[in-house]
């Protein structure tokens, strides 16, 4: 009976696949002359649309600057372009948005960019999916995908924000060639460490370690998901890293080294350069500041709890008096209800009245902050570089880090052998640190604050732009209308 059944269900099943292949290839073929009615200039020549899709452009983050930095230098070289942005921030205009990229990030376009507003960016949340997140986020970008799709079909797609989902989608529907800028591999063989390590984490919830079965069950799915991570992937014409931390796990999970290259992020180094060196007071407060979005990836309770620590070291050591200070973006609701129990972590630890929070200031405020500084703080493990920490080294504020990921292989190493920063990993290795740095002479913090600023040229916009536009160009070897 199974045998006699066989011959027919792969008949069928065959014929459907076929169908299924035909109604794609007809709805690329209406894509296609839908794009090409819509590209046409008011001269009546065609125009080579390049899309970013950056659902969260209107965010104060690194990510930002990289996509704000990316549009301005492809402007320069493909004057004659059409540039589109997918974002979900219909809450502003697209003028705001300039604007705000603008007063944060110092960065001003020149020329226009048409803004593409998506209503479904809830599906890509996080809240959205308290079990199964990496899945849930993934497949909802694929229908934040198609709704951009629908809107809008580009000549070139650049993913600027990790949502390696949408490139099938683009590059098969809507005939795009298309690339990749990865700041964070969605799923890494570090995470895969830690479920199979049984290790607590920020996604790794206790009462999965705490259970075998569960800790197997979640293996198996982050293997999967994995998997399947890697076949999108590879779809990318072509891939840039900020890091060689990113770039050793997008080679392992996507497998496509031959396209795939380091394009550090751009930061705006010669600004903080241009700060002078204040002359250390010896009696003066020292100010600590952190730079980063307010996400839980970041790890601000362990910056707080730190600063506690070093608070009560400061008598025995001798200390000056000390402020925390953390600035950084908030996305949503999300981000700010995490600064509100960051600040009662401060009150339960008793230190708030030393803990400031600066949220979404402009880029002279933050300026402001870094040139008083003597201590640059970051604690996210495994961050894939770190362009506040590159902020904080152009500036003179001395850099304590975590001892992992891009800070550690890429930005706090030594510049013709000497120092350029300092990294830890616990609560008590902070606050010694801490310590330590505040009880070096000021001669001392100025050797490394020096060394710090000489290394950090690679990290410029003028580096970003020649690397960046290196890499792009293979997606638009056939798109004559580009003209340098």
């Amino acid at each position: 009976f199974f045998y006699s059944l066989l011959l027919p269900g792969l008949f069928v099943f065959g014929t459907l696949c076929v169908c299924s292949l035909i109604v794609l290839w007809r709805f690329r073929l209406l894509l296609q002359r839908e794009k090409k009615a819509a590209s046409s200039s008011k001269t009546g020549k065609s125009q080579t649309v390049i899309a970013f899709f950056h659902p969260y452009c209107n965010a104060g983050g690194g990510g930002e600057r990289v996509l704000w930095c990316a549009l301005r230098a492809l402007q320069k070289k493909y004057p004659e372009a059409l540039y589109v942005v997918y974002t979900g921030d219909a809450d502003v205009s697209g003028q705001q948005i300039l604007e705000g990229a603008f007063r944060r990030f110092n960065i001003r376009l020149t020329r226009p960019v048409k803004f593409v507003f998506l209503r479904k960016r809830y599906l890509v949340e996080d809240s959205l999916y308290p079990h199964f997140t990496l899945l849930g986020q993934s497949l909802g970008s694929i229908f934040l995908g198609w709704e951009a799709l629908m809107q809008c079909v580009p000549d070139v797609y650049i993913d600027s924000m990790g949502y390696a989902f949408t490139l099938p989608l683009f590059k098969y529907l809507g005939g795009c060639r298309v690339g990749s800028y990865v700041h964070y591999p969605t799923i890494s063989t570090d995470m895969l460490s830690v479920v199979k390590n049984q290790n607590v984490g920020f996604n790794n919830a206790a009462f999965i370690t705490r259970n075998p079965f569960l800790s197997k069950v979640k293996l198996i799915y982050y293997y999967l998901f994995a998997f399947m991570y890697g076949l999108v992937g590879s779809c990318s014409d072509i891939v840039m890293v900020n890091s060689s931390w990113t770039l050793n796990h997008i080679l392992s999970l996507w497998k496509v080294g031959n396209c795939t290259n380091i394009v550090y992020p751009p930061c705006d180094v010669q600004t903080f350069l241009d700060l002078p060196l204040h002359e250390e007071k010896a009696t003066s407060e020292h100010l600590l500041v952190s730079i980063g979005q307010f996400r839980p990836e970041k790890n601000h309770p362990l910056q707080i709890r730190a600063f506690a620590k070093l608070l009560n070291k400061k008598e025995s050591e001798s200390l000056p008096p000390l402020k925390l200070v953390l600035i950084g973006g908030c996305r949503n609701q999300d981000d700010e209800l995490r600064v509100n129990q960051l600040r009662r972590l401060a009150e339960d630890l008793g230190v708030q009245e030393d803990v400031e929070f600066k949220i979404n200031i402009p880029f002279d405020e933050l300026k402001n902050y870094l040139s008083e500084a003597t201590i640059g703080l970051h604690t996210m493990w495994n961050e894939h570089f770190g362009i506040g920490i590159v902020e904080c080294m152009a500036a003179g504020t001395i850099v304590l880090a975590h001892n992992s990921g891009g800070p550690k292989l890429d930005i706090v190493v030594p510049h013709h052998g000497k120092r350029t920063g300092f990294l830890a990993e616990s609560e008590e290795a902070y606050a010694e640190t801490m310590v330590h740095i505040l009880s070096m002479s000021a001669e001392q913090r100025l050797q490394i604050r020096n060394s710090a600023r000489a290394s950090v040229s690679r990290f410029s916009d003028q580096e970003f732009e020649e690397t960046f536009l290196s890499s792009v160009e293979r997606l638009f070897q056939k798109c004559h209308t580009c003209t340098d």
